[in-house]
């Protein structure tokens, strides 16, 4: 039996998130609760991203992330070295970019390390927050299929992705 734990980034996703919607469809879906939102520390994050999956079979175990949850996730790997079944990275930030002005500690530099499990990254052609250039870069190294939604901004609620059935069925292809 798979089980999805939803990774969001800086500030949560809210009530009309498309994670949240994937946290209310998928069967065994649980999101990973950080104790700071606003002003994460790296460490904290995945430490509290491993302790979440620890006593679950590896194998049965995809991680969703969205945005900084994208990063948390590549960090976590390349202190942990975890493989699980599959993770979702929709959306993963830059923070190595001038614009992201965001207090976050320790998150870079962002780890390129190729994952050791099916990952996808999904990007958009007008993401503020990651150009798709290094979305690109970002899938080559981390060895993901990159999958490129168009002008779809951010990929959250704001960009209008709340009920997102394409989503689901992309979390349905690590099945």
């Amino acid at each position: 039996m798979t089980h999805y734990f939803i990774v969001p980034g800086l500030g949560n996703s809210g009530a009309d998130h498309w994670q949240t919607y994937f946290e209310q469809t998928l069967n065994n879906c649980k999101r990973i609760e950080q104790k700071e939102w606003d002003a994460p520390d790296c460490t904290d994050w995945i430490n509290t991203i491993d302790a979440a999956i620890n006593g679950y079979n590896s194998d049965e175990v995809v991680l969703i992330g969205h945005s900084l949850g994208c990063t948390a996730i590549a960090h976590w790997f390349a202190k942990y070295g975890r493989t699980i079944k599959a993770a979702l990275l929709v959306a993963p930030s830059d923070i190595e970019s001038p614009v992201y002005t965001f207090p976050a500690t320790g998150f870079t530099p962002i780890p390129l390390n190729k994952f050791s499990f099916k990952t996808i990254v999904v990007a958009s052609e007008n993401d503020e927050w990651v150009l798709l250039q290094r979305a690109m870069f970002f899938a080559a190294n981390w060895g993901s299929e990159l999958v490129n939604i168009g002008n779809a901004g951010h990929i959250n609620a704001v960009a209008g992705y709340g009920k997102w059935d394409d989503g689901i069925a992309l979390v349905n292809k690590f099945e």
